[in-house]
C-alpha cells in the first residue's frame, strides 16, 4: 500500500522523447493510473517513469525511478470516401455497354461522354431530359449531356471518383505485400491494406472475414483477374460496402463469378456472362456487362 499523496503527476511521468504527456493520475486499492489528457498518437514510442518520489505508507521512498517503454497500435484503417460516386452503382468516364440481359439495382452514369456512350440498354428519356430510365436499370441513367443540373452532378461525380481512387491507392504501412505472389485463391484475409506491384489473379473462392466495420483496401498495380465461377465470400458481419479494390490495370470478373466490393479502376471494368457483383464499379474508362448483375451495396 502506498501513500496515495505520493502518486501525482510529478512522480508518474509519462514521454514522447522528450516532450512530457499531460494527464491526471488516481490512485486506487494497489493500482496507479495515468489517465492522459490528450489520445495519444498512433505507431508511437512512449517512456513511462515512476520516480524515487513515491512512498509508501510507512515512509520509504522507491529505491530507484521505474521506467518502462511501450508503443501505441496503428491507426485504424478508415473506408475510402467515395463522395457523391457513392450515389452510383457503376460509373464511368467514357462508356457503359451491356450484352444479353443485364440487371442493375442502382443509379449510372456516364461523363463527360454522352447518352449515346451508354449502349445496350433501350434508355428512355425523363420528359425532364435529366436523367433516363432503362427496363434493366432499377434506377435512373444519367450522363453529361442530359438537361441541368446533370452535368454539374455528373462533373463533380467524376471528380469524386478519381478522388477516391487517388486515396486508395496512397494508403501506406500495408498489412501484406505481395501476398500469395499475386494469387490469393483459398485465403481468407483479415481486416487491412494489401498491397501488389503487379497483377492480383483469384482462380478459387477468397474469403474475406471480420465484422461490419472492418475496413479492407487492395492496392493492385496491374490487373485483376477472378476466374469464372469463381467467388468473393463475406464471412463475420463483413460488409461490401467497406471493401475496396483499387485497380490500376484492367479488371475482369470471370463467367459466373460472384463479387463483392467497390472496384476504383483506373481503366476498364468488364463483367462476363452471369457474373454477378454486389458493390460498385467505378471505372476510369469503360464498364462492359454481358449479362451481368450488379447491385449497390447496403449503407
Amino acid at each position: 500500500a502506498m501513500n496515495p499523496t505520493t502518486i501525482t503527476s510529478t512522480n508518474f511521468i509519462l514521454k514522447h522523447e522528450i516532450t512530457k504527456v499531460t494527464g491526471n493520475v488516481t490512485y486506487s486499492g494497489f493500482t496507479a493510473t495515468f489517465l492522459v489528457a490528450v489520445n495519444l498518437a498512433y505507431s508511437t514510442l512512449y517512456n513511462a517513469t515512476i520516480t524515487t518520489g513515491v512512498k509508501d505508507l510507512a515512509g520509504n521512498a522507491l529505491a530507484s525511478n521505474y521506467t518502462w517503454n511501450f508503443t501505441t497500435g496503428k491507426a485504424p484503417l478508415l473506408p475510402v470516401d467515395l463522395g457523391s460516386a457513392g450515389n452510383f452503382v457503376v460509373l464511368t468516364k467514357t462508356g457503359i455497354s451491356t450484352t444479353g440481359t443485364a440487371s442493375i439495382v442502382g443509379d449510372i452514369g456516364v461523363s463527360p461522354a454522352a447518352a449515346t456512350y451508354i449502349t445496350g440498354f433501350g434508355l428512355i428519356a425523363d420528359a425532364s431530359n435529366q436523367f433516363s430510365t432503362s427496363s434493366i436499370v432499377t434506377g435512373k441513367v444519367y450522363a453529361a449531356n442530359y438537361a441541368p443540373p446533370t452535368p454539374t452532378v455528373m462533373t463533380t461525380a467524376i471528380s469524386d471518383m478519381e478522388t477516391a481512387y487517388n486515396d486508395a491507392a496512397g494508403r501506406t504501412i500495408p498489412t501484406a505485400t505481395e501476398l500469395g505472389a499475386g494469387n490469393i485463391g483459398g485465403m481468407t484475409l483479415a481486416p487491412g491494406l494489401y498491397k501488389w506491384s503487379s497483377d492480383l489473379t483469384i482462380p478459387t473462392d477468397v474469403t474475406l472475414s471480420g465484422n461490419a466495420n472492418d475496413v479492407w483496401i487492395f492496392q493492385i498495380a496491374g490487373n485483376l483477374d477472378i476466374s469464372s465461377a469463381t467467388h468473393v465470400i463475406l464471412s463475420g458481419g463483413a460488409q461490401a460496402k467497406n471493401i475496396f479494390w483499387q485497380v490500376a490495370g484492367v479488371v475482369d470478373l470471370g463467367t459466373t463469378s460472384h463479387f463483392e466490393g467497390n472496384i476504383l479502376g483506373h481503366t476498364s471494368i468488364t463483367l462476363e456472362t452471369n457474373a454477378t457483383m454486389n458493390g460498385r464499379a467505378l471505372a476510369q474508362t469503360l464498364v462492359a456487362l454481358q449479362k451481368a448483375t450488379v447491385t449497390k451495396p447496403a449503407p
